[in-house]
């Protein structure tokens, strides 16, 4: 087994990098910190994580509607999360669906929205950031989730 120290970026497949390259420092707030032109690459820094835009002539997967399950998401703090939401409504950006989940792993308020090539992407106000052991978790999260000897086995 591998002994990972964490995540180090993730990559969204975009059409042109320097256009969503705006719409993810100049509305979600995020800070470039490198061009490469002949990659078709950005990075950009939000907080202390990295993620890459690059330019793919064949998106990995475009939400042709105003489906969420396939997202990337991004915390915001509490007090900031309405503001948020207004922020990228005054942008022209269409929040598809917002939720407050108060069990699973993730809990708290969230939108989902789309970026310019119609990757979906989420901002929540965690209520609990930290991953809660299987055993945690009300029965009707689970159900579904794992098979009965793997639910008895947590």
């Amino acid at each position: 087994m591998l002994n990972l120290k964490g995540l180090v970026h993730f990559t969204i497949p975009v059409k042109n990098a320097n256009k969503s390259a705006e719409f993810y420092s100049g509305v979600l707030g995020m800070k470039v910190i490198m061009h490469v032109v002949p990659a078709g690459m950005v990075f950009l820094r939000c907080a202390k994580d990295f993620l890459i835009l690059t330019e793919t002539k064949n998106p990995l997967c475009v939400a042709k509607d105003d489906g969420n399950a396939l997202h990337h998401a991004f915390a915001v703090e509490s007090e900031e999360f309405d503001k948020s939401v207004e922020f990228l409504r005054s942008k022209g950006v269409k929040v598809i669906f917002q939720d407050e989940r108060n069990e699973g792993v993730f809990v708290g308020r969230s939108a989902y929205f789309h970026d310019p090539d119609r990757n979906v992407l989420e901002i929540i106000d965690l209520k609990a950031p930290t991953f809660r052991p299987m055993a945690a978790f009300p029965a009707s999260v689970l159900a579904g989730v794992m098979s009965e000897k793997a639910k008895n086995a947590v």
